[in-house]
């Protein structure tokens, strides 16, 4: 988090929220319908995603903090990352500006239309990204993921050994016929098929990892004439989201399930690959990690494609949001933002405001992070 103010805010979802309730605009946000958010809506939340048929679309890709609640959120965590993107790129103010124009432009696309809109042209980094996601393959997720392409987890500085009962828990939960299915089913397999784990370790995966159960696990998928195949699959603890959730919200009280429910809804792609299960009590959700998943990074933006990206994004969630409304809420939604349009900037004040104070906020913070950090390192 100390490397750039961008990797801060990617990292400090409880902040952002604490501190855009702590915000003067705070109390004129409006709100919208509620549906399930992301939550976390920043860049490296968005990117390519393969389904069980190999098609690759870039849609929300993590959805531990997704809740039923005010999609406005969404938009202005998506501000503020394009924002702290942008001046990381040296890129000027107005330059921001027309950023949260063309957000608000694209996401308002998506509501109008969300099954064919157009998100506008794609910027260089999803495009980039694509290419990637299209020609990988197996091998490339083993030597990216494993070190190695062979179905073995390598134990070391990013997996550590898993106690027996442990391993017990986790090969059990490949027993359990949802998870099982979801397996098979990304393989189109059917008939006499067995799913077994072959090896899962303890992994040690950035912030999100620290103090939570964490699983990478190889399983093992074998017919009745023993042909084998093998499959990544990502084993995390659901947690309580830290993103507010809309009054009177109706949704599961496990927080795997939630979890799965908020897949199904904003991702299609990945709803099909993601179940819920308990290990030693603990709620968890499993999901194949496909060759093709990838982050959207961004190091550097210039001033046209962090543009198009703004729109492009936008749109995309926009559409993960438009596709749980009928046609009369999209376009209730769709009033409510064009009338908040200021006559400086065509965006919502609020929108544009938010972005402001909370850039303001971050950045003041990353400061005192860095230092802190300095402070430890030198001791």
């Amino acid at each position: 988090m100390a490397r750039s103010a961008h990797a801060y805010v990617r990292g400090n979802t409880a902040k952002f929220y604490e501190w855009l309730a702590a915000s003067p605009v705070a109390r004129h946000l409006p709100e919208g319908p509620p549906i399930w958010i992301c939550g976390d809506c920043h860049l490296g939340n968005l990117g390519p995603i393969a389904n069980g048929a190999g098609d690759v679309e870039i849609q929300i890709r993590d959805l531990d903090q997704a809740v039923i609640g005010n999609p406005l959120h969404d938009l202005i965590r998506l501000g503020l990352s394009l924002a702290t993107a942008a001046r990381g790129s040296d890129l000027p103010g107005v330059t921001t500006a027309r950023m949260i124009e063309q957000m608000v432009l694209g996401y308002e696309t998506a509501l109008a239309d969300p099954a064919s809109g157009d998100a506008g042209p794609e910027p260089d980094a999803v495009r980039t990204v694509r290419r990637r996601a299209l020609g990988r393959r197996w091998r490339h997720l083993a030597k990216e993921r494993l070190d190695d392409v062979e179905p073995s987890i390598p134990l070391g500085k990013r997996f550590w050994r898993l106690d027996e009962d442990e391993r017990r828990a986790v090969a059990a939960v490949f027993d359990e016929p949802a998870v099982a299915r979801m397996v098979l089913a990304l393989r189109h397999r059917a008939g006499d098929q067995r799913v077994r784990m072959a090896d899962a370790a303890y992994w040690m995966k950035g912030c999100s990892s620290l103090g939570l159960l964490r699983i990478a696990a190889i399983v093992e998928l074998r017919d009745a004439e023993g042909d084998r195949a093998h499959a990544l699959v990502d084993i995390k603890q659901a947690v309580a989201p830290i993103a507010p959730a809309a009054p009177g919200a109706n949704m599961p009280d496990c927080p795997g399930e939630r979890v799965v429910a908020a897949a199904r809804a904003l991702s299609p792609h990945l709803g099909e690959r993601i179940a819920a299960a308990h290990i030693l009590d603990t709620s968890v959700f499993v999901r194949e990690l496909m060759p093709q998943d990838l982050k959207l990074e961004v190091d550097q933006f210039t001033t046209g494609q962090a543009i198009k990206a703004a729109h492009y994004l936008a749109f995309v969630v926009g559409k993960a949001h438009a596709r749980q409304l009928g046609a009369e809420d999209r376009r209730s939604w769709q009033t409510e933002l064009s009338r908040s349009r200021t006559a400086t900037i065509d965006a919502p004040s609020w929108l544009w405001e938010s972005v402001v104070d909370l850039a303001g906020r971050h950045e003041a913070g990353y400061l005192e992070h860095c230092r802190r950090y300095a402070l430890a390192t030198a001791a």
